[in-house]
């Protein structure tokens, strides 16, 4: 009898099976929760990091959808919205010191707060909606409970891994996996989270841009060693 046709992709980290990187996946411990909402139509993307951002980072959850009554009936408990915070995607006022920190605390007008440390360090979680520009804007202004949580925004000195695989709309721009790396590495004061949570990501590069043999032809014919490159032209992730 023959075996069954492996699957298309992984089950894990459901990427196609030869981008599969869980042999680079190491979950990270973190304290502060990690929510992921994650646009529909970006579940599509080989290039999408959330699943991968949810895999390193144990205490985290992914949620793929347009909009949810409240972040209680998403995580099941009370919250108090207080002590969450959401990367913030609207403009943001570039004056004065606190401006120009790793990360911030906005308020609704975009301006830094001069408390924000002591907002950060009381944080129990954070929410990073993922997706293209516009569909993450999409997320925000579909799921109205978000304004009670804190604006939070990064000013990340690294320029993203995604180099010239993906398009990004801002220069700051970063993967979803990147942002989470990069907050909950400041949150949690220990530096080495960005490292280790890359390594898969890393890893998923190197595989898209490593040419493979195209499939074999009925009769074991190959299509005269030609090899492929994965396309690296999807959108922008928020």
């Amino acid at each position: 009898m023959h075996s069954a046709a492996p699957p298309e992709s992984c089950p894990t980290c459901l990427k196609p099976n030869h981008l599969c990187v869980c042999e680079a996946v190491e979950p990270v411990k973190n304290g502060v929760f990690l929510l992921i909402l994650q646009h529909p139509q970006e579940k599509r993307e080989n290039l999408g990091t959330a699943q991968i951002a949810h895999l390193q980072f144990a205490n985290s959850a992914l949620k793929v959808g347009l909009s949810w009554p409240n972040l209680k009936r998403i995580l099941g408990r009370e919250v108090d919205y207080k002590r969450w915070g959401v990367l913030y995607l609207g403009p943001v006022k570039t004056d004065g010191p606190a401006a120009k920190a790793e990360i911030a605390v906005v308020d609704r007008n975009g301006v830094p707060q001069q408390d924000s440390r002591q907002v950060l360090a009381d944080l129990e979680g954070v929410i990073v909606l993922d997706g293209t520009w516009s569909q993450a804007k999409t997320l925000w202004w579909r799921n109205a409970w978000l304004l009670k949580c804190r604006r939070i925004v990064l000013h990340p000195e690294f320029r993203s891994l995604y180099g010239q695989a993906r398009k990004e709309p801002r220069r700051e721009s970063v993967s979803t996996l990147e942002a989470s790396a990069f907050l909950l590495s400041r949150l949690e004061r220990d530096e080495a989270i960005m490292e280790r949570a890359l390594k898969p990501f890393a890893l998923l590069l190197k595989k898209i841009r490593t040419p493979r043999p195209r499939p074999a032809k009925p009769g074991g014919e190959t299509d005269g060693g030609a090899l492929e490159m994965d396309s690296g032209e999807d959108g922008a992730e928020g």
